[in-house]
Protein backbone atom coordinates (compact mmCIF):
# COMPACT_ATOMS: atom_id res chain seq x y z
CA UNK A 1 0.00 0.00 0.00
CA UNK A 2 2.80 2.43 0.88
CA UNK A 3 4.42 1.96 -2.53
CA UNK A 4 1.18 2.74 -4.32
CA UNK A 5 0.67 5.86 -2.22
CA UNK A 6 4.19 6.98 -3.19
CA UNK A 7 3.46 6.29 -6.85
CA UNK A 8 0.33 8.40 -6.49
CA UNK A 9 2.35 11.35 -5.17
CA UNK A 10 5.16 10.92 -7.71
CA UNK A 11 3.03 10.45 -10.82
CA UNK A 12 -0.63 11.27 -10.20
CA UNK A 13 -0.47 14.58 -8.35
CA UNK A 14 2.07 16.15 -10.76
CA UNK A 15 -0.15 15.04 -13.64
CA UNK A 16 -3.17 16.67 -12.04
CA UNK A 17 -1.17 19.81 -11.40
CA UNK A 18 0.17 20.00 -14.95
CA UNK A 19 -3.22 19.39 -16.49
CA UNK A 20 -4.79 22.09 -14.36
CA UNK A 21 -2.35 24.89 -15.22
CA UNK A 22 -3.45 27.74 -17.50
CA UNK A 23 -1.85 30.41 -19.65
CA UNK A 24 -3.42 33.24 -17.74
CA UNK A 25 -6.93 33.21 -19.19
CA UNK A 26 -9.82 33.48 -16.77
CA UNK A 27 -11.86 30.82 -18.61
CA UNK A 28 -10.75 27.36 -17.37
CA UNK A 29 -12.20 25.63 -20.42
CA UNK A 30 -10.03 27.68 -22.74
CA UNK A 31 -6.83 27.37 -20.71
CA UNK A 32 -4.08 25.59 -22.61
CA UNK A 33 -0.72 24.26 -21.49
CA UNK A 34 2.07 22.53 -23.42
CA UNK A 35 4.10 20.68 -20.76
CA UNK A 36 7.46 19.28 -21.79
CA UNK A 37 6.57 15.72 -20.88
CA UNK A 38 3.03 15.14 -22.07
CA UNK A 39 1.67 11.66 -22.92
CA UNK A 40 5.07 10.22 -22.07
CA UNK A 41 3.61 6.72 -21.77
CA UNK A 42 3.68 6.74 -25.58
CA UNK A 43 7.48 7.05 -25.46
CA UNK A 44 8.10 3.75 -23.65
CA UNK A 45 7.93 1.58 -26.76
CA UNK A 46 6.34 -1.75 -27.65
CA UNK A 47 7.80 -5.17 -28.44
CA UNK A 48 10.72 -6.86 -26.70
CA UNK A 49 12.68 -6.75 -29.96
CA UNK A 50 12.61 -2.96 -29.94
CA UNK A 51 13.34 -2.61 -26.21
CA UNK A 52 16.32 -4.95 -26.53
CA UNK A 53 17.69 -2.60 -29.21
CA UNK A 54 17.10 0.54 -27.10
CA UNK A 55 14.15 1.54 -29.30
CA UNK A 56 16.28 2.07 -32.42
CA UNK A 57 13.41 0.92 -34.64
CA UNK A 58 11.93 3.41 -37.09
CA UNK A 59 14.10 2.24 -40.01
CA UNK A 60 14.10 -1.41 -38.88
CA UNK A 61 10.54 -2.40 -37.94
CA UNK A 62 8.80 -4.65 -40.45
CA UNK A 63 5.96 -6.28 -38.51
CA UNK A 64 2.72 -5.46 -36.71
CA UNK A 65 4.51 -3.31 -34.08
CA UNK A 66 5.13 -0.82 -36.88
CA UNK A 67 1.71 0.56 -35.99
CA UNK A 68 3.49 2.15 -33.03
CA UNK A 69 7.02 2.73 -34.35
CA UNK A 70 6.59 3.60 -38.01
CA UNK A 71 3.42 2.66 -39.92
CA UNK A 72 5.35 2.19 -43.18
CA UNK A 73 6.82 -0.97 -41.64
CA UNK A 74 3.42 -2.64 -41.90
CA UNK A 75 4.30 -3.35 -45.54
CA UNK A 76 6.80 -5.90 -44.19
CA UNK A 77 3.96 -8.20 -43.08
CA UNK A 78 4.01 -11.30 -45.27
CA UNK A 79 1.24 -13.34 -43.63
CA UNK A 80 -2.50 -12.89 -44.02
CA UNK A 81 -2.80 -11.50 -40.50
CA UNK A 82 -0.27 -10.72 -37.80
CA UNK A 83 -0.98 -10.41 -34.07
CA UNK A 84 1.35 -9.23 -31.30
CA UNK A 85 1.07 -8.72 -27.53
CA UNK A 86 3.33 -7.57 -24.70
CA UNK A 87 3.06 -7.24 -20.94
CA UNK A 88 5.57 -5.53 -18.66
CA UNK A 89 5.79 -4.59 -14.99
CA UNK A 90 7.50 -1.40 -13.88
CA UNK A 91 8.51 0.02 -10.49
CA UNK A 92 8.57 -3.30 -8.62
CA UNK A 93 5.31 -4.49 -10.22
CA UNK A 94 3.41 -1.36 -9.21
CA UNK A 95 2.76 -0.13 -12.74
CA UNK A 96 1.40 -2.36 -15.49
CA UNK A 97 2.17 -1.77 -19.16
CA UNK A 98 0.25 -3.69 -21.82
CA UNK A 99 0.20 -3.65 -25.60
CA UNK A 100 -1.73 -5.54 -28.27
CA UNK A 101 -1.69 -5.03 -32.01
CA UNK A 102 -3.00 -6.49 -35.23
CA UNK A 103 -1.78 -5.84 -38.76
CA UNK A 104 -2.86 -6.94 -42.22
CA UNK A 105 -1.75 -6.43 -45.81
CA UNK A 106 -4.73 -5.26 -47.86
CA UNK A 107 -2.95 -5.92 -51.14
CA UNK A 108 0.50 -5.62 -52.66
CA UNK A 109 0.45 -1.83 -52.25
CA UNK A 110 -1.15 -1.13 -48.85
CA UNK A 111 -1.47 -2.36 -45.26
CA UNK A 112 -3.40 -1.41 -42.13
CA UNK A 113 -2.93 -1.89 -38.41
CA UNK A 114 -4.59 -1.28 -35.06
CA UNK A 115 -2.79 -1.00 -31.71
CA UNK A 116 -3.92 -0.62 -28.10
CA UNK A 117 -1.64 0.52 -25.27
CA UNK A 118 -2.42 0.76 -21.55
CA UNK A 119 -0.12 2.07 -18.82
CA UNK A 120 -1.64 2.15 -15.36
CA UNK A 121 -1.33 1.88 -11.62
CA UNK A 122 -4.23 0.04 -10.00
CA UNK A 123 -5.64 -0.23 -6.47
CA UNK A 124 -4.26 3.10 -5.23
CA UNK A 125 -5.63 3.89 -1.73
CA UNK A 126 -7.88 6.96 -1.61
CA UNK A 127 -7.50 8.51 1.84
CA UNK A 128 -9.25 11.82 1.15
CA UNK A 129 -12.16 10.68 3.36
CA UNK A 130 -10.08 8.88 5.98
CA UNK A 131 -11.15 11.39 8.65
CA UNK A 132 -14.88 11.77 9.16
CA UNK A 133 -16.80 14.95 10.02
CA UNK A 134 -16.20 14.39 13.73
CA UNK A 135 -12.41 14.28 13.27
CA UNK A 136 -12.19 10.53 13.81
CA UNK A 137 -9.97 8.26 11.73
CA UNK A 138 -12.06 5.57 10.09
CA UNK A 139 -10.12 3.09 7.94
CA UNK A 140 -13.37 1.75 6.50
CA UNK A 141 -13.65 5.03 4.60
CA UNK A 142 -10.54 4.18 2.53
CA UNK A 143 -11.40 3.28 -1.04
CA UNK A 144 -9.19 2.59 -4.05
CA UNK A 145 -8.87 3.88 -7.58
CA UNK A 146 -6.78 3.41 -10.71
CA UNK A 147 -4.73 5.81 -12.78
CA UNK A 148 -4.44 4.66 -16.37
CA UNK A 149 -3.48 5.98 -19.80
CA UNK A 150 -4.89 4.40 -22.96
CA UNK A 151 -3.94 4.87 -26.60
CA UNK A 152 -5.84 3.53 -29.61
CA UNK A 153 -3.79 3.79 -32.79
CA UNK A 154 -5.14 3.30 -36.32
CA UNK A 155 -2.38 2.88 -38.92
CA UNK A 156 -2.11 2.87 -42.71
CA UNK A 157 0.84 2.36 -45.09
CA UNK A 158 1.14 2.48 -48.85
CA UNK A 159 3.86 1.79 -51.39
CA UNK A 160 4.64 4.57 -53.85
CA UNK A 161 5.60 4.30 -57.50
CA UNK A 162 9.22 5.06 -56.66
CA UNK A 163 10.89 1.69 -55.86
CA UNK A 164 11.63 1.32 -52.14
CA UNK A 165 9.53 4.34 -51.09
CA UNK A 166 6.62 3.90 -48.64
CA UNK A 167 4.48 6.47 -46.83
CA UNK A 168 2.27 5.95 -43.80
CA UNK A 169 0.29 7.60 -41.05
CA UNK A 170 -1.40 7.10 -37.69
CA UNK A 171 -4.57 8.47 -36.15
CA UNK A 172 -4.40 8.30 -32.34
CA UNK A 173 -7.18 8.49 -29.79
CA UNK A 174 -5.93 8.94 -26.22
CA UNK A 175 -7.93 8.42 -23.05
CA UNK A 176 -6.48 9.20 -19.61
CA UNK A 177 -8.28 8.57 -16.35
CA UNK A 178 -7.46 9.38 -12.72
CA UNK A 179 -10.07 7.43 -10.75
CA UNK A 180 -13.32 9.37 -10.52
CA UNK A 181 -11.41 12.64 -10.10
CA UNK A 182 -10.35 13.45 -13.66
CA UNK A 183 -10.33 12.19 -17.21
CA UNK A 184 -9.30 13.41 -20.63
CA UNK A 185 -9.78 12.59 -24.29
CA UNK A 186 -7.22 13.45 -26.92
CA UNK A 187 -6.54 13.09 -30.61
CA UNK A 188 -3.37 13.29 -32.70
CA UNK A 189 -1.79 12.40 -36.01
CA UNK A 190 1.55 10.87 -37.02
CA UNK A 191 3.13 10.77 -40.48
CA UNK A 192 6.06 8.72 -41.74
CA UNK A 193 8.13 7.87 -44.79
CA UNK A 194 10.70 5.15 -45.41
CA UNK A 195 13.07 4.34 -48.23
CA UNK A 196 15.05 1.20 -48.85
CA UNK A 197 17.88 0.80 -51.31
CA UNK A 198 20.11 -2.26 -51.35
CA UNK A 199 21.23 -3.05 -47.82
CA UNK A 200 20.39 0.44 -46.51
CA UNK A 201 17.15 1.55 -44.88
CA UNK A 202 16.15 5.13 -44.07
CA UNK A 203 13.06 6.48 -42.31
CA UNK A 204 11.54 9.59 -40.77
CA UNK A 205 8.55 9.70 -38.44
CA UNK A 206 6.73 12.87 -37.42
CA UNK A 207 4.82 12.25 -34.22
CA UNK A 208 2.02 14.55 -33.11
CA UNK A 209 2.55 16.56 -36.29
CA UNK A 210 -0.51 18.71 -35.64
CA UNK A 211 0.13 18.77 -31.87
CA UNK A 212 -1.84 16.18 -29.92
CA UNK A 213 -4.33 17.60 -27.44
CA UNK A 214 -5.86 16.22 -24.27
CA UNK A 215 -9.03 17.89 -23.01
CA UNK A 216 -9.08 17.42 -19.22
CA UNK A 217 -12.28 17.34 -17.20
CA UNK A 218 -12.20 17.33 -13.39
CA UNK A 219 -15.08 16.06 -11.25
CA UNK A 220 -14.12 16.71 -7.64
CA UNK A 221 -16.78 16.39 -4.96
CA UNK A 222 -17.10 18.83 -2.08
CA UNK A 223 -15.17 16.67 0.41
CA UNK A 224 -12.24 16.30 -2.00
CA UNK A 225 -12.19 20.05 -2.67
CA UNK A 226 -12.23 20.68 1.07
CA UNK A 227 -9.32 18.26 1.54
CA UNK A 228 -7.34 19.99 -1.21
CA UNK A 229 -8.03 23.38 0.39
CA UNK A 230 -7.08 22.30 3.90
CA UNK A 231 -3.83 20.70 2.69
CA UNK A 232 -2.83 23.73 0.60
CA UNK A 233 -3.20 22.00 -2.77
CA UNK A 234 -4.32 23.88 -5.83
CA UNK A 235 -7.74 22.86 -7.12
CA UNK A 236 -7.30 21.86 -10.79
CA UNK A 237 -9.52 23.29 -13.50
CA UNK A 238 -10.67 21.96 -16.86
CA UNK A 239 -7.99 22.59 -19.45
CA UNK A 240 -6.41 21.59 -22.73
CA UNK A 241 -2.98 19.91 -22.63
CA UNK A 242 -0.90 19.94 -25.81
CA UNK A 243 1.82 17.50 -26.90
CA UNK A 244 4.19 19.28 -29.27
CA UNK A 245 5.58 17.60 -32.42
CA UNK A 246 8.72 15.50 -32.49
CA UNK A 247 10.64 13.92 -35.36
CA UNK A 248 12.48 10.59 -35.27
CA UNK A 249 15.11 10.02 -37.96
CA UNK A 250 16.41 6.51 -38.52
CA UNK A 251 18.99 4.66 -40.58
CA UNK A 252 19.87 0.97 -40.67
CA UNK A 253 22.04 -1.44 -42.64
CA UNK A 254 21.99 -5.19 -43.18
CA UNK A 255 25.19 -7.25 -43.04
CA UNK A 256 25.44 -10.89 -44.10
CA UNK A 257 28.57 -12.62 -42.88
CA UNK A 258 27.57 -15.96 -44.37
CA UNK A 259 24.49 -17.76 -45.54
CA UNK A 260 23.53 -18.47 -41.92
CA UNK A 261 24.82 -15.48 -39.94
CA UNK A 262 23.81 -11.86 -40.30
CA UNK A 263 23.62 -8.54 -38.45
CA UNK A 264 21.38 -5.48 -38.53
CA UNK A 265 22.71 -2.15 -37.22
CA UNK A 266 20.36 0.75 -36.51
CA UNK A 267 20.60 4.39 -35.42
CA UNK A 268 17.70 6.60 -34.33
CA UNK A 269 17.74 10.33 -33.58
CA UNK A 270 14.73 11.65 -31.66
CA UNK A 271 14.36 15.38 -32.23
CA UNK A 272 12.02 17.12 -29.74
CA UNK A 273 10.61 20.62 -30.13
CA UNK A 274 9.31 21.33 -26.61
CA UNK A 275 12.33 23.08 -25.11
CA UNK A 276 15.69 22.14 -23.69
CA UNK A 277 15.83 18.54 -22.43
CA UNK A 278 18.50 16.72 -20.48
CA UNK A 279 19.81 14.88 -23.55
CA UNK A 280 23.30 14.51 -24.95
CA UNK A 281 22.47 17.10 -27.64
CA UNK A 282 20.49 19.81 -25.89
CA UNK A 283 19.36 23.27 -26.95
CA UNK A 284 16.28 25.46 -26.87
CA UNK A 285 13.77 24.65 -28.31
CA UNK A 286 15.28 21.59 -30.08
CA UNK A 287 17.01 18.65 -28.37
CA UNK A 288 18.29 15.40 -29.89
CA UNK A 289 18.33 11.99 -28.20
CA UNK A 290 20.29 9.26 -30.06
CA UNK A 291 19.85 5.50 -29.73
CA UNK A 292 21.79 2.66 -31.35
CA UNK A 293 20.85 -0.98 -31.67
CA UNK A 294 22.27 -4.23 -33.04
CA UNK A 295 20.56 -7.47 -33.96
CA UNK A 296 22.49 -10.66 -34.77
CA UNK A 297 20.64 -13.56 -36.33
CA UNK A 298 21.25 -17.22 -37.10
CA UNK A 299 19.23 -18.36 -40.10
CA UNK A 300 16.58 -15.75 -39.18
CA UNK A 301 15.54 -18.12 -36.41
CA UNK A 302 17.64 -17.25 -33.36
CA UNK A 303 18.36 -13.60 -32.52
CA UNK A 304 20.60 -11.73 -30.09
CA UNK A 305 20.08 -8.00 -29.58
CA UNK A 306 21.80 -5.16 -27.78
CA UNK A 307 21.30 -1.43 -27.62
CA UNK A 308 22.34 1.82 -25.99
CA UNK A 309 20.06 4.81 -25.38
CA UNK A 310 18.95 7.55 -22.98
CA UNK A 311 22.34 9.24 -23.05
CA UNK A 312 22.25 12.09 -20.53
CA UNK A 313 24.64 14.36 -18.69
CA UNK A 314 23.97 14.58 -14.95
CA UNK A 315 25.66 16.44 -12.12
CA UNK A 316 26.38 14.41 -8.98
CA UNK A 317 26.59 15.67 -5.39
CA UNK A 318 30.22 16.73 -5.97
CA UNK A 319 29.17 18.90 -8.95
CA UNK A 320 30.96 16.53 -11.31
CA UNK A 321 29.29 16.20 -14.71
CA UNK A 322 28.78 12.57 -15.70
CA UNK A 323 27.47 10.88 -18.82
CA UNK A 324 24.86 8.21 -18.08
CA UNK A 325 23.22 5.81 -20.46
CA UNK A 326 20.71 2.95 -20.57
CA UNK A 327 22.00 -0.41 -21.85
CA UNK A 328 19.62 -3.10 -23.04
CA UNK A 329 19.95 -6.66 -24.30
CA UNK A 330 17.53 -9.22 -25.64
CA UNK A 331 17.03 -12.49 -27.46
CA UNK A 332 14.44 -13.80 -29.90
CA UNK A 333 13.29 -17.15 -31.18
CA UNK A 334 11.18 -18.02 -34.20
CA UNK A 335 9.30 -21.33 -34.17
CA UNK A 336 7.57 -21.62 -37.53
CA UNK A 337 5.01 -18.78 -37.43
CA UNK A 338 5.47 -17.92 -33.75
CA UNK A 339 7.99 -15.30 -32.58
CA UNK A 340 8.96 -15.11 -28.91
CA UNK A 341 11.08 -12.13 -27.85
CA UNK A 342 12.67 -11.20 -24.53
CA UNK A 343 14.44 -8.05 -23.38
CA UNK A 344 16.31 -7.16 -20.21
CA UNK A 345 16.12 -3.42 -19.85
CA UNK A 346 17.43 -1.03 -17.22
CA UNK A 347 14.70 1.58 -16.74
CA UNK A 348 17.18 3.99 -15.14
CA UNK A 349 20.86 4.60 -15.80
CA UNK A 350 23.44 1.84 -15.47
CA UNK A 351 23.99 2.48 -11.75
CA UNK A 352 20.43 1.92 -10.51
CA UNK A 353 20.06 -1.80 -11.31
CA UNK A 354 16.30 -1.41 -11.77
CA UNK A 355 16.01 -4.06 -14.44
CA UNK A 356 12.76 -5.19 -16.00
CA UNK A 357 12.09 -8.46 -17.82
CA UNK A 358 10.03 -7.86 -20.95
CA UNK A 359 8.35 -10.60 -23.00
CA UNK A 360 6.40 -10.20 -26.20
CA UNK A 361 4.72 -12.63 -28.57
CA UNK A 362 4.02 -12.38 -32.29
CA UNK A 363 1.93 -14.76 -34.37
CA UNK A 364 1.60 -15.00 -38.17
CA UNK A 365 -1.75 -16.33 -39.34
CA UNK A 366 -1.99 -17.82 -42.80
CA UNK A 367 -5.17 -18.99 -44.52
CA UNK A 368 -5.30 -22.64 -45.43
CA UNK A 369 -5.32 -23.04 -49.19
Amino acid sequence: MLRKILICFVFVLPALWAAGQSTGTSDPVESTVAPKYSNEFLSIGVGARALGMSNAQVAVVNDVTAGYWNPTGLMGIESDLQISAMHANYFANIAQYDYAGVGKRLDSLSAVGFSVIRFGVDNIPNTTELIDAGGNINYDRITSFSVADYAFIFSYARKMKTPGLIIGGNAKIIYRKVGDFASSWGFGLDASVSYRTGKWRFAAVGRDITSTFNAWNFTLDESTIETFTLTGNEIPENSLELTLPRVILGAARDFRFSQKFGMLAALDLTVTTDGKRNTIISSNPISVDPAVGLEFDYEQTLFFRAGLGSLQYITDITDERLLTFQPNIGIGLRIKRVYIDYALTDIGDQSTNLYSNIFSLRLDLVKQK
